[in-house]
């Protein structure tokens, strides 16, 4: 179970990451329609998988301009979170919201 410290660190992480992703990453790759999920943060802090959901628009293009702004968005992310050691950034596509809007379509049309 994560402790309230590692919780803390992930909502902040999430908070930054996408504050990052509506103003700070110019990348043509990356849509206007990606969102973060949700952050998990290691219990020592090394990493910091972040959950995007990405609607419309090529995933895997989006998702390899992501990684390419890795670097950076470790730098800002450090620059507003104050820790010893920066988690390392891994993204990874959450398709829940996906996912649930296909469940809803297809009890919509089980009613009918």
């Amino acid at each position: 179970m994560a402790s309230n410290r590692i919780k803390r660190i992930s909502e902040e992480v999430k908070k930054v990451v996408s504050v990052m992703l509506i103003n700070g990453i110019k990348d043509p790759r990356i849509t206007s329609m990606i969102s973060v999920t949700d952050v998990e943060v290691t219990n020592d802090l090394r990493y910091a998988f972040v959950y995007i959901s990405i609607l419309g628009g090529n995933k895997e293009e989006s998702l390899e301009g992501l990684n390419s702004a890795r670097g950076y968005i470790r730098r800002e992310v450090g620059k507003e979170i104050k820790l010893r050691y920066v988690p390392e950034i891994i993204f990874k596509i959450d398709d829940s919201i996906e996912r649930g809007m296909h469940m809803d379509e297809l009890i919509k049309n089980l009613n009918k």
